[in-house]
C-alpha cells in the first residue's frame, strides 16, 4: 500500500507541474537546462556509455540500462522544449493562447455562454470608427482587451484620410495612461469614460478618507504634501518608475511618519489589521501624470458636449454591433487569419453603409443632435 500511495503522490505532482501556467516571456528551460545544454548532456552520456562498454538495447523483453533510460528521458525533454519554443513563437509576446485551427486567433471569453461554464472560443477583436452613423474604417486584432487597439485605429485613420482628429469618444475599455497621453500629444480632445465613472457618484467613494482625492493638498516652500482626515501630514518619500508598454511610468510615494493613536486608522488604511500590524503607517502611491489625464478626460465627458458625444456613441457605434449581432445574426466569421477576417468584415461594413445612405436619402434617419426632452402628457 505504501508503494501505491507513493506512486499516486508522484503522479499528482507530475500533473500539477504539467498543467502549470507559463507566461509567454519565460525562458524555455527544464530544471534550468536549455535545449542546447540537454544535447550536450546527451553527448556526455553517450561518451560515458561507450567508454564503459554499455550498449543501448531496444525491443520487448530487454532490460534497459539506467544510462539509456536517462538518455531517453533527456531526449524527451528536448523534444518538449522545442515544442514549447514553437508555441511561444506562434503566440508572440502580446498574448498567451492561440487556436490550432487558426494560429492568428486568440481564445477569448464569449458573452454567449450556453454551457454556463465560462467557455473560451478562438476569436478576433473587431473595432470600428463611426461618424454620423457611417463606418469610416475598421480594425481587426487578436488582443483580448481594447487598451492596445485605440492607437492603431487612430494611426490608420490619419494614414487613410490625412487629417488629424479633433476629438475621440470611447468607452472605459480604452481608458489607459498610454492612450490618454497619446491623445494629448496629438492635440486630440479625449472623451473617454473612466473605469470608475459610476463609482465616483456614490457616497462611499466621496466619503472614503483613505483616498488622496478626499484629502487636503498643500504646498509649503516648494514641498507638496497631503493632510489626512486626522490632520496629519503625508510627505513625499520617493519617486518610483518602471517601463510599461513602451513608455516610462512614474509614481510618487507619499507617507505619514506616524499614524499611532489615530482613531480613523481602520477606515484610512487598506485591509488594516490592528492585531497583526498595529504600527503600520499610511503610504499611498500616486501617478500624477495619469491622474491629471484622467481628470481632464472626466471633465470633458461631464460637459454638455461630452454628454452629447456619449449619447451619440452609444446609439451609433454600439447600435452597429447590436444590429449586426442580434438583428442580422452575424456572429461568426467564415474565413481564418487576420487579413481575411478584416476583408470579410469590411465587405459587410460597406453593405451597412450603403443601407444607411439609402435610409438617409429617404429621410428615415437624420443626424443625431441629442435626446429631446419628452413633454409630459
Amino acid at each position: 500500500m505504501d508503494k501505491v500511495r507513493k506512486v499516486i503522490k508522484e503522479n499528482r505532482k507530475r500533473k500539477l507541474t504539467k498543467h502549470k501556467k507559463i507566461s509567454n516571456n519565460t525562458i524555455i528551460e527544464i530544471d534550468h537546462c536549455s535545449p542546447l545544454e540537454i544535447l550536450k548532456l546527451q553527448k556526455n552520456l553517450m561518451g560515458i556509455a561507450e567508454g564503459e562498454g554499455i550498449g543501448f538495447v531496444f525491443g520487448k523483453g530487454k532490460q534497459k540500462p539506467k544510462i539509456q533510460k536517462l538518455y531517453e528521458e533527456l531526449e524527451e525533454c528536448g523534444k518538449r522544449l522545442m515544442e514549447y519554443k514553437e508555441c511561444f513563437t506562434i503566440m508572440g509576446k502580446d498574448r498567451n493562447s492561440y487556436s490550432k485551427t487558426d494560429l492568428e486567433a486568440t481564445f477569448m471569453r464569449m458573452k454567449e455562454d450556453h454551457m454556463l461554464n465560462g467557455q473560451l472560443k478562438p476569436a478576433y477583436n473587431v473595432q470600428v470608427a463611426v461618424e454620423n452613423y457611417f463606418i469610416v474604417h475598421g480594425y481587426v486584432s487578436n488582443d483580448r482587451t481594447d487598451y492596445h487597439t485605440l492607437i492603431p485605429v487612430l494611426e490608420k485613420h490619419q494614414k487613410a484620410f490625412g487629417d488629424v482628429l479633433e476629438a475621440v469618444t470611447a468607452d472605459s475599455g480604452y481608458c489607459s495612461e498610454k492612450n490618454l497621453l497619446y491623445l494629448k500629444k496629438k492635440g486630440i480632445r479625449s472623451f473617454i469614460k473612466l473605469q470608475d465613472h459610476e463609482k465616483r457618484k456614490t457616497r462611499a467613494y466621496q466619503e472614503d478618507i483613505g483616498k488622496y482625492s478626499n484629502m487636503t493638498y498643500a504646498v509649503y516652500e516648494d514641498e507638496h504634501y497631503y493632510i489626512c482626515h486626522d490632520g496629519r501630514q503625508l510627505r513625499h518619500i520617493r519617486t518610483e518608475s518602471k517601463e510599461m508598454d513602451g513608455y516610462r511610468q512614474t509614481v510618487e510615494v507619499y507617507g505619514c511618519a506616524d499614524c499611532s493613536g489615530c482613531a480613523h486608522k481602520s477606515k484610512c488604511l487598506y485591509k488594516y489589521n490592528a492585531e497583526k500590524n498595529p504600527e503600520r503607517n499610511k503610504v499611498m502611491k500616486i501617478n500624477e501624470r495619469w491622474e491629471e489625464l484622467r481628470e481632464e478626460s472626466h471633465a470633458n465627458i461631464q460637459s454638455e458636449e461630452g454628454i452629447l458625444k456619449r449619447q451619440t456613441r452609444s446609439i451609433q457605434t454600439e447600435g452597429h454591433f447590436g444590429d449586426i449581432k442580434e438583428n442580422e445574426n452575424f456572429r461568426r466569421f467564415h474565413y481564418r487569419s487576420t487579413e481575411k477576417v478584416y476583408k470579410e468584415f469590411m465587405l459587410y461594413a460597406i453593405g451597412r453603409n450603403i443601407m444607411k445612405y439609402h435610409r438617409f436619402l429617404h429621410h428615415e434617419i437624420k443626424k443625431f443632435e441629442g435626446k429631446k426632452e419628452q413633454k409630459a402628457v
